[in-house]
Parts: structure tokens; sequence; C-alpha cells
């Protein structure tokens, strides 16, 4: 069975390499860059299957890798960061990015976010090669193809991250139903919530920010307040 293969980026060696000891003893296959330019021509070269990409970075940083990468592929980023505002998470996931942690981070959870998000991405690659007749979630004019990981509001191409699809199938194919954050995270990360992580609703903002003519007043995706979200049409 071939290795999957996770680049990780960071400025600080000591980080690259503690990164790599404990992915290696998953059975994965790393490679290493320290700045954003030397990770762009590893992606030229390697079949990379999920970034671990820091924020903070000389030469490039990875708010602009990540959009460089977002360019040409929808693989799994995880973001870095050592500063813990806000607005550095949804400055990360607005790239783009499919998660998000706060260093000092514990190695473990970072293994745990790598697994769920190489899960995931199977999961839409495994859809995407089959040859089944399509299926798909329509709500109104929205439009969500399961098989080929495709969103479309009318005739127009919605491009979506793999958690960004996921978090909104969730909803569409429980249509009525109430997700708390919680519900929603467990879904969809496959791991246990934390309750300072504020992950989830960057997702919702971004969807919304897609999909939605005016985000503040959605159509699609509700909020219902004090308990979740939900789709109800």
């Amino acid at each position: 069975m071939e290795k999957e293969r996770i680049l990780i980026v960071d400025d600080e060696k000591e980080i690259r390499d503690l990164v790599e000891i404990y992915l290696k003893g998953e059975g994965y296959e790393t490679f290493k860059a320290e700045n954003g330019i030397e990770a762009l021509n590893l992606l030229e070269e390697k079949d990379i299957d999920l970034v671990i990409l820091d924020v903070m970075m000389p030469k490039m940083d990875g708010i602009k890798t990540c959009l460089k990468i977002r360019e040409n592929s929808e693989m799994p980023i995880i973001m870095l960061s050592a500063k813990s505002e806000d607005i550095d998470k949804i400055l990360g996931l607005n790239m783009g990015a499919d998660d998000y942690l706060s260093k000092p981070f514990n190695t473990l959870e970072l293994i745990a976010r790598v697994k769920s998000q190489l899960r995931r991405y199977k999961k839409f690659n495994k859809f995407s090669k089959e040859e089944d007749t399509s299926l798909e979630v329509n709500i109104e004019d929205l439009n969500i193809k399961l098989d080929t990981h495709e969103v479309f509001l009318g005739e127009e191409f919605i491009k979506f991250t793999p958690t960004e699809f996921d978090i909104l199938v969730l909803l569409a194919k429980n249509r009525g139903k109430v997700f708390s954050i919680v519900n929603i995270y467990e879904s969809v990360w496959k791991q246990e919530y934390l309750e300072s992580d504020n992950t989830v609703m960057v997702h919702i903002r971004k969807i919304r920010e897609k999909i939605e003519e005016n985000p503040r007043n959605p159509r699609f995706i509700k909020t219902v307040w004090g308990v979740g979200y939900k789709i109800d049409k």
C-alpha cells in the first residue's frame, strides 16, 4: 500500500523535525520546506496528499502560499500560527485552509486532524473517480453534486474546499434538522470538539459568502440562535 505524503512547511527546524517524527511514526512519507517558495517548488515535483503550513514565514508566508496552492489543488491544508487571535484563524480559513491549530500545539492533536482531513479527501476522490449515476442534492437553485464534489448556484460553479463541502452536504441532506457547532464539528472532523475552537463558525461564514446573495440575511443556511445552524428549504 502506497504511503500518503505530507508536506511540512515551517521556518522553525525544530517544529519541522518534531512533526516529521510523529508523522513517520504513523506511517506517512514526509517532505519539509522552510518557506512558501520551497513548498511550492516541492509541490511541483512531488505528489503531495496534505500540507501542514505555518502562517508566519520569511520569503513567502503561509497565507500567500495557501492562495497559490488553491489555484491548482483541493488537497487538505492545515495551517499553524503562533498567534492566537481569531483574526488569524479567520484569515487563514478564508484563504482556503481546511483546518487551523495555534502554536504551541499538541502533536497528537495535529496527527488526529491530519488523519481526519485525509479520510475526507480520500472519500471525495473515491466519489469523483466512480462512474455511477450522478448523486445530487437540490435546494431551489442550489445544486450539490455528491459524486463530483461540485456546487452550482444556478448555472454558476462555486468552488468549495473539501471541508466546506462536507459541512454543506451535512446540512443539505438533513434539511430541517438543527446542528449545533459541536454536532457539525464532530460529524465532519470525526473528533471531539474543543470548546474554544471557532473553526465551524468561520467555515459557515465562508460558505455563506459563497452561496448567499446577502450573507447577513441568508436564504439557505439559517442560524437558530443559541442552538446552531440548519437548512430548512
